[in-house]
């Protein structure tokens, strides 16, 4: 798991590199962690042709839709404008997950309010959340 803070009026694409530079996947046997994800799945905040041409350069598989704006800018420069981007909607269906992990750390009311001040405390307070949420996980849920 890697985590960043960053200022609340901070964009988030600006912040996806970095993340992915702490990411580490561990292996089924023996070895160290792998640096790099198979398939990064995301919303359409992340949907910038310099994200995209990042990831494609690291090699690792990018599913996310493309702003309306985009989409015109691309139409409008015609055959030039090039083919839209691939998104699978099985897959980008999977990114819900996320989404309802989000939901239930803000159960707690602490990671809620942001009581803690400092970021350091704020993202100890994360951590400590996600080991709970995590040990408290039931196994039935699982496919």
């Amino acid at each position: 798991m890697a985590v960043r803070l960053t200022a609340g009026q901070a964009g988030d694409n600006p912040q996806l590199l970095p993340l992915l530079d702490e990411v580490s996947v561990a292996r089924s046997g023996p070895g160290r962690p792998r640096q790099r994800p198979d398939r990064v799945v995301a919303d359409k905040a992340y949907s910038h042709p310099s994200t995209r041409t990042a990831l494609r350069a690291r090699g690792i598989a990018f599913t996310c839709p493309e702003r309306t704006d985009q989409i015109a800018r691309r139409k409008a420069k015609g055959s030039a404008g090039g083919r839209p981007p691939a998104c699978d909607p099985e897959v980008y269906a999977g990114r819900n997950v996320v989404e309802r992990c989000f939901a239930r750390l803000k159960q707690f009311r602490a990671l809620a309010t942001r009581y803690a001040k400092r970021a350091a405390y704020y993202r100890a307070l994360l951590l400590l959340a996600a080991a709970v949420l995590w040990l408290r996980e039931d196994l039935q849920d699982r496919p």
